[in-house]
């Protein structure tokens, strides 16, 4: 899968902290996948290197692509915790054998690319039976908040509202075509932050519900969404 350098999902757009608010990733963690760090081994200093390319290293920016792969990468972490150097053997497995770019970002992780990067990643951390149904059920759900495009690529990511619900429901998207990328309520296309800073300007849930032709929940999901730490 080759990504073009020059498509708007490719361009720097998020700050660390702005990306790791939209994930709902502790900023450390978002820096260590894009940047790496040192760690103590045996009384010498090692290094974690990273598992993403961030669209731009001075200063730290991250691409809407950069969040799909982040996003990926949360369904591991989650509830599993990501064992780095694994992780890295596991991409680096899947990318060859299938001759794959960018791994995290494709389509085909919905089929035969997530089942041979999930067995080498399983294989290589020795997890329990148990412990790999529970994990390949957080990758399920993770990738279906992904839209991919005709050509495979990601088009739209529909975070979660808050860190520890999971519904079904997608009403937030990030789509890098609609309020420069920002989140949206999806059914409207207004952002998130519109709707949040008119609540607190004193407006009430109905009002905004009325203009947007949404519905009360959606205004209540939206405002979750932008306060949810």
């Amino acid at each position: 899968m080759k990504s073009d350098a020059t498509d708007i999902r490719n361009q720097p757009a998020y700050g660390l902290t702005e990306a790791a608010r939209y994930l709902r990733l502790p900023a450390a963690t978002l820096r260590t996948w894009l940047v790496g760090r040192a760690y103590p081994r045996g009384g010498e200093q090692a290094t974690f290197h990273p598992l993403i390319t961030p669209a731009n290293r001075q200063p730290l920016l991250l691409s809407f692509y950069n969040l799909i792969e982040a996003h990926v990468l949360r369904a591991l972490r989650t509830e599993h915790g990501v064992a780095l150097n694994e992780l890295r053997k596991a991409i680096s497995y899947a990318e060859k054998r299938l001759n794959l770019h960018r791994l995290l970002l494709s389509s085909e992780l919905r089929a035969h690319a997530g089942e041979i990067f999930l067995d080498r990643y399983v294989e290589l951390i020795n997890l329990s039976a148990s412990g790999q149904l529970a994990m390949r059920k957080m990758f399920e759900d993770h990738l279906r908040r992904v839209e991919w495009d005709e050509w495979k690529f990601p088009i739209r990511l529909y975070p979660y509202v808050d860190a520890t619900h999971r519904d079904l429901k997608r009403p937030i998207a990030i789509d890098p075509h609609i309020a420069f990328g920002r989140p949206i309520v999806q059914r409207a296309g207004v952002s998130t932050a519109a709707i949040t800073e008119r609540i607190d300007a004193g407006e009430t849930i109905e009002d905004l519900a009325n203009d947007y032709d949404l519905s009360p929940d959606e205004i209540e999901q939206a405002v979750l969404y932008s306060r949810a730490a």
